[in-house]
């Protein structure tokens, strides 16, 4: 089989298109035929190695498929735990769901990862209530245009999403949002950031922030919730250094810090099964839009990263395995 293969660390270059044998599945597992793999960011930690959790040379990155069992069958989504940017992967069967008909294989990578980090975000870690303001960083990517419609289709009272330009800005508010940041604010003082948030919440501190940038845009989040409020942290797309979390001021604001990491919800198959049930049937219904970003070439896999880095996309990027 054809299939991207990294045997050095770095960045989109360390990846190669080379030919192997096709997965041997182990228990519980099968062989599926892919159709489509979805490309995520956290794909460009795992070349860096920068990621949660460490990486073992040589790999095949990529962490979700849509595809049909090798011996024939119907369409199902999937998760990995690697392999994915390959013709062939090994699959835990607990862990892929059928993809209804209507829903495309870019509908469904956009919901088998990024769509239930969303889902649990709101609903597991944050528990958001009706009526509650959501600050949705990155509100155009992946998991942010699916957060921004989850937020207004469960109630929030008032859902902002931050967006690197003027294009995916309006798609923030074309999904949903009631108003967008740009996150360039909180570049020079984090201080900017809290005051804009604020403002776009008509004045008032915000409930719950989903944060994946790290840096100035962390520490400005933080500052703009009000008692009670809740920041999860679910990424670290801005390299920066780790945010430092004093307890005192936590304390003295009745303010929440929550990290979130879907891996923890694949250990117990039934919290993926909840999300994926109701975001394939949102989406298969016509009410959650999954937004479709490219559809690139396996032999350009190094080019879907070096987009993704540089801020290009928009919505889900998939590899196409046959090309």
């Amino acid at each position: 089989m054809r299939a991207v293969q990294i045997t050095r660390f770095g960045g989109p270059e360390v990846m190669d298109i080379v030919d192997l044998p096709d997965p041997v599945p182990g228990p519980g597992q099968q062989l599926y035929k892919v159709s489509a793999a979805g490309v995520n960011f956290a794909d460009t930690h795992q070349t860096e190695d920068s990621y949660l959790a460490p990486q073992q040379l040589p790999l095949i990155p990529g962490a979700e498929f849509v595809g049909t069992p090798a011996g024939g069958g119907d369409r199902v989504v999937g998760l990995l735990d690697g392999g994915g940017y390959a013709q062939r992967v090994a699959a835990n069967t607990r862990l892929t769901w059928p993809v209804p008909e209507g829903v495309s294989d870019e509908q469904a990578l956009a919901l088998v990862l990024q769509g239930t980090t969303a889902w649990h975000l709101l609903k597991t870690s944050s528990h958001m209530a009706q009526g509650e303001s959501v600050v949705v960083i990155a509100g155009a990517g992946g998991v942010g245009s699916l957060a921004v419609q989850l937020a207004k289709h469960w109630g929030a009272g008032r859902v902002i999403a931050t967006a690197s330009s003027a294009e995916k800005r309006a798609l923030a508010e074309e999904l949903g949002a009631h108003a967008t940041v740009d996150p360039a604010l909180a570049e020079d003082d984090p201080k900017t950031f809290t005051a804009a948030l604020r403002e776009a919440n008509g004045g008032k501190r915000v409930d719950i922030v989903l944060e994946m940038t790290g840096g100035n845009v962390f520490d400005g989040s933080l500052s703009a919730l009000a008692p009670f409020g809740r920041l999860v942290a679910y990424g670290m797309a801005g390299r920066a250094a780790p945010a430092q979390v004093v307890v005192p001021a936590l304390m003295g604001t009745s303010r929440a810090v929550i990290g979130f990491w879907l891996a923890h919800c694949m250990t117990r198959p039934q919290m993926m099964d909840d999300a994926m049930t109701d975001l394939l049937q949102l989406t298969a219904s016509g009410v959650l839009k999954p937004v479709v970003g490219g559809r690139y070439p396996l032999t350009a896999v190094r080019e879907a990263h070096q987009d993704l880095l540089a801020r290009r996309t928009t919505g889900k990027l998939v590899l196409d395995p046959a090309r």
